[in-house]
């Protein structure tokens, strides 16, 4: 596996590939990796003949700058972790400077999907998203790149962009990957204390609750009142529980197939996001 820092050495690697008739996956991250990553990792299987994973804090998705200093970084530990797949052709880990060098002035906005759920607390949250995705998609010259369906906004702002702005890559989702107590997999759970870890199992369990909730007929509202009460009882601040579809991300008020129930709330200081789709009733 090759460790590359800079745009002219990745993309004299990338040209030898194209060169080659090689497809070429991505799969963009902030590092900290856990098995979710892998998964996306592995979701390239059969679909390219060459990986690139990229670590980049990208600071300027952070609307709070202590968030972005906390975030975890642990790059050796990450490219061993991506070496021993066995998978991996390239590591991407650029500097802020190689990113964005002086003068750098432009930002990629997607609009109407980035003010709602998450884009409403993190005012130019998703502009970061969408410029430093840009930005690696053009480096990487992939094909296809795979993505997580936990930060399912964060999914549907990158294929709007994709679309819009005929950016030739497909998209991959991956189903989100859980720990066995529901939680979803995270870099930011490294920060929650074992106390607040064991806390945070609430979170899913609390949607799941709703989510059968509504399904046996409880009105959504009353559904979601309930979820955020056992919420606030059980530490959390809730920033946001909403029923939306999940095509276009709009408002829903019944629990159908096609819907998908979204969450971010704080538990301690570590900010926490989640969503879950209403299944066909059995």
């Amino acid at each position: 596996m090759h460790i590359v820092q800079t745009r002219k050495d990745l993309r004299a690697l990338v040209g030898q590939w194209r060169d080659a008739g090689e497809t070429i996956g991505v799969v963009p991250t902030m590092g900290a990796l856990h098995d979710g990553h892998m998964a996306l990792v592995k979701a390239l299987d059969g679909r390219v003949t060459r990986r690139i994973v990229t670590i980049f804090v990208n600071p300027i998705q952070f609307n709070n700058p202590k968030d972005f200093q906390l975030y975890p970084r642990g790059v050796e530990a990450d490219a061993a972790l991506l070496a021993a797949t066995g998978k991996v052709d390239v590591l991407y880990n650029p500097s802020e400077q190689e990113m964005y060098p002086p003068g750098f002035a432009s930002r990629v906005m997607v609009s109407g999907l980035d003010s709602m759920l998450c884009g409403g607390d993190r005012p130019g949250h998703f502009d970061g998203v969408a410029t430093v995705v840009s930005k690696l998609f053009n480096q990487t010259g992939a094909q296809v790149a795979a993505f997580g369906e936990k930060d399912y906004q964060q999914l549907c702002i990158i294929r709007r962009l994709v679309s819009d702005m005929d950016i030739p890559v497909d998209i991959l989702p991956v189903a989100t990957v859980r720990e066995a107590d529901g939680l979803a997999l995270s870099s930011r759970n490294r920060r929650l204390s074992p106390a607040l870890r064991q806390q945070a199992a609430l979170l899913p369990a609390a949607l799941n609750t709703a989510l059968a909730a509504m399904q046996a007929g409880q009105p959504s509202a009353a559904a979601l009142a309930d979820c955020t009460t056992t919420l606030q009882a059980g530490g959390f601040t809730v920033h946001y529980l909403e029923l939306r579809a999940q095509q276009t991300l709009q408002p829903v008020t019944q629990a159908e197939p096609g819907a998908r129930l979204f969450v971010a709330a704080t538990l301690g200081d570590v900010r926490l996001i989640d969503n879950m789709p209403v299944l066909v009733s059995a």
